[in-house]
């Protein structure tokens, strides 16, 4: 894992990673489910490489669907990493839009040039521990651990 422990952008939405035996914990912060989720694809993102170093340059349109909220954090993530490996891409940059139990997000990003971008882990996939989605003091807050 890289080290880059948390961020934070000027609305107050944030993300963190925490320690999780062998594998990383992600903790993510929003105004909305929908930008506690486009904050947890950046802290999964930031498992893998510095933010800084990939450009929007392709957008990337995703979805998904799924009965709750902690299924489709799971999905979500699970989408992002599955894409990542099979588009051979990075991305740093996100729009989530949820409706109901659907998920309509776009991606931005460029393939993976591995000399700029350095990616450290592969993520295996996001996973049931710790999962959680939840409303907490006026704001949202989403988490998992990722298998790396």
């Amino acid at each position: 894992m890289l080290p880059e422990p948390t961020h934070e952008d000027a609305e107050g939405a944030h993300w963190e990673h925490f320690s999780h035996a062998a594998d990383v914990g992600i903790r993510c912060f929003g105004s909305s489910v929908a930008q506690a989720f486009e904050q947890a694809a950046l802290a999964l993102s930031a498992v893998v490489f510095y933010l800084d170093t990939v450009q929007a340059r392709q957008r990337v349109v995703l979805n998904c669907e799924a009965p709750d909220a902690e299924s489709l954090l799971m999905d979500w993530l699970n989408k992002l990493i599955f894409e990542m490996s099979t588009r051979k891409m990075l991305f740093s940059r996100y729009a989530v839009e949820i409706e109901g139990g659907r998920l309509h997000a776009q991606a931005w990003g460029e393939p993976i040039d591995r000399t700029r971008h350095e990616p450290a882990v592969e993520i295996k996939g996001a996973t049931c521990t710790e999962l959680c989605v939840r409303n907490q003091d006026g704001g949202w807050m989403a988490q998992t651990v990722l298998d790396v």
